[in-house]
């Protein structure tokens, strides 16, 4: 196990007392923010990567350019 020493401002610390309201510890409460920290930053990392393959996907951005032509001969006629 690895022991961290860290400063917090006020922001951290409040955070850190929203994570505790839980009634976990400090270290409990640091380790919780971690896990879901790194989470989230996965995901965020999965979903760009998903953005840049269809980006470079030329046939799905040609059946999406399709779609938006047939969408806007369905859509009523606008009011002028």
């Amino acid at each position: 196990m690895r022991s961290l020493h860290i400063r917090l401002d006020e922001s951290a610390a409040a955070a850190l007392e929203v994570v505790r309201a839980d009634g976990l510890t400090d270290s409990e409460a640091v380790r919780t923010a971690l896990r879901e920290a790194a989470a989230r930053r996965r995901v965020r990392s999965a979903i760009r990567e998903e953005v840049r393959r269809l980006a470079a996907d030329q046939a799905d951005r040609e059946e999406m350019r399709l779609i938006r032509e047939q969408m806007a001969d369905l859509a009523p006629p606008s009011a002028v």
